[in-house]
């Protein structure tokens, strides 16, 4: 099963915009990452404007490396949280994402391998919390996408995380200290390819 907004061979990337916006930023994170939680906290919300304002269209590409490295599972089975929530629009996995990082437990706790931690978070989400989107996180129900996922990002030659593309060229989000760049130093990098 696959959720709704996805594309890309077996719906593997989450879509977020108008997919005419002629620009692509294409970002690759891990949710128990602490890097990405930086970046998600000082750009998500940056990120959704600019989509919404039809500049780019975003796809997110969802790594769950730290679960190997750190153990559990959470990064998986938040991932299918989020698949659950992509289901409900993309506003509502978009603000989902945003909560499961700031609220993101420390890489060394699984709390995310928790379903019901992981219905908490949704319920800060305005509308989110339903029978069927419950149902699907307490059933795991897009637990073998959240694994086609998993093994895209591992053939996408992609090293680390946060990585985010604009029409293929690697773009910076963090400065030197690992923290997001100014959203004023981030919409300048996409200006160049914009022909101005």
């Amino acid at each position: 099963m696959t959720p709704a907004n996805t594309t890309g061979p077996d719906g593997t990337v989450l879509v977020y915009g108008q997919p005419d916006s002629g620009h692509v930023l294409s970002v690759y994170a891990d949710l128990r990452c602490p890097y990405c939680k930086r970046l998600e906290n000082g750009l998500g919300a940056v990120l959704e404007q600019t989509a919404d304002q039809g500049r780019l269209t975003l796809n997110l590409h969802f790594a769950t490396f730290i679960d190997d490295m750190a153990g559990g599972s959470g990064s998986l089975h938040a991932l299918a949280a989020l698949g659950a929530a992509a289901d409900e629009g993309g506003r509502a996995f978009m603000h989902y994402l945003r909560v499961l990082y700031a609220d993101q437990p420390p890489e060394s706790d699984d709390a995310f391998a928790d379903p019901q931690t992981l219905l908490r978070l949704a319920g800060e989400v305005p509308g989110l919390r339903g029978p069927e989107f419950d149902r699907k996180v307490t059933e795991g129900v897009h637990l073998p996408w959240a694994q086609r996922v998993s093994a895209a990002f591992e053939t996408s030659g992609v090293q680390s995380t946060p990585t985010v593309l604009y029409d293929g060229r690697p773009i910076t989000v963090l400065n030197p200290m690992g923290y997001a760049v100014t959203p004023e130093a981030f919409l300048s990098e996409l200006t160049p390819a914009d022909g101005g």
